[in-house]
């Protein structure tokens, strides 16, 4: 069937021409109950492609990055070559569940969870998160500094680690 004899040549066009993909934008999640900064540069894995590949292929996951993936209850390790944090929240971003430097080749799961934060290992740690707490999601503008800047939306948070540069 010849599609141009029932679609104008210049509709087939767009139709088949594919939209560039849109940039990921990184995300700041913060704790705010424990005033503490958990990453500030985390990727959303929301679709397909992004959610199957996850954090695979990656040689390590560097402190203040990380994958939020949504929906989500259960995930896995096989196939990693590190070791993560796993924080999983519920729709209002309240920390139902914690595991620390998860090791490759591994499940966990929390079943009351919307959404999980794969974190680089050590963040749950140095950050203090436990269930019950309330993070906040914030997106990252390019031209802000990743450090502890106070704004008018509450309090300054704590960044550990940009606070002894």
């Amino acid at each position: 069937m010849n599609l141009t004899r029932w679609i104008p040549l210049g509709k087939l066009d767009s139709l088949i021409r594919r939209r560039p993909a849109k940039p990921d934008a990184s995300l700041r999640i913060s704790n705010l109950t424990r005033q503490m900064e958990l990453a500030y540069c985390v990727e959303v894995a929301d679709h397909g492609a992004k959610r199957r590949k996850g954090l695979l292929g990656r040689d390590q996951l560097p402190t203040g990055g990380g994958l939020w993936i949504v929906p989500c209850e259960a995930v896995h390790t096989f196939g990693m070559r590190f070791a993560i944090d796993l924080v999983y929240v519920d729709r209002n971003m309240r920390v139902k569940k914690v595991k620390s430097s998860v090791p490759p080749w591994r499940l966990s799961a929390c079943l009351s969870a919307h959404s999980v934060l794969e974190l680089a290992s050590g963040t749950i740690c140095r950050t203090q998160t436990k269930p019950g707490d309330m993070l906040e999601v914030s997106a990252v503008s390019p031209s802000t500094d990743t450090g502890s800047v106070p704004d008018a939306s509450g309090p300054a948070l704590q960044n550990p680690e940009r606070a002894e540069a």
